[in-house]
């Protein structure tokens, strides 16, 4: 368990994003100043900016490309793919509480609605598309550049933008069934 100095920088930097995020939403991206955010939440610019150097990283700064990995591969060796892939995606879902889920949700609609935000997650997706072809073809014993495991991939991205871009326009849907329903229907493409 993280130390009484770790959990208060955690809380610091979530309650900064938390209100860059409602500032964003009220008055607009691009006329939301860090200085605005750093007043809201009740830190100096400088803490804004130790936690976050950039704007855009206030709206990017989770990283689960490693969590996904470790626990993608802890899976059991009998399952497919996919189904690795559901119960990883499940279980990291469950780790999140539904205030951090809330604010996932806000922080997608936002991206999708700032031209700007939208072009810089691509290098974000990218390499989260890098890194699940890689473990993919882990598995299944396949090459990252194998057609099978480019494939799967980009199905298994496809289904994540659609359920995605539904919940964005749906605040009430249960992201967490509907993307494992979604995901379940791929379970026939097996690399």
């Amino acid at each position: 368990m993280p130390g009484l100095r770790e959990r208060k920088k955690a809380r610091t930097k979530a309650a900064i994003q938390r209100e860059a995020v409602r500032l964003f939403r009220d008055q607009g991206y691009s006329a939301t100043t860090m200085e605005q955010i750093a007043e809201a939440a009740e830190v100096a610019p400088s803490t804004v900016f130790r936690y976050f150097a950039t704007k855009q990283d206030l709206v990017f700064s989770h990283d689960y490309d490693l969590p996904f990995a470790m626990m993608f591969q802890a899976q059991s060796p009998d399952l497919t793919p996919i189904q690795a892939e559901r119960q990883t995606i499940s279980s990291m879902l469950k780790d999140i509480s539904p205030q951090e889920l809330a604010l996932q949700r806000e922080r997608w609609v936002l991206i999708l609605s700032e031209p700007e935000l939208w072009g810089a997650s691509l290098g974000g997706i990218s390499r989260t598309m890098r890194v699940m072809s890689a473990e993919v073809a882990k598995r299944t014993g396949r090459s990252p550049a194998d057609a099978s495991v480019r494939a799967y991939t980009g199905a298994v991205f496809g289904v994540m933008l659609q359920v995605s871009l539904e919940w964005a326009d749906d605040p009430d849907m249960d992201f967490a069934t509907a993307l494992d329903e979604a995901l379940r229907c791929l379970d026939d493409l097996r690399p």
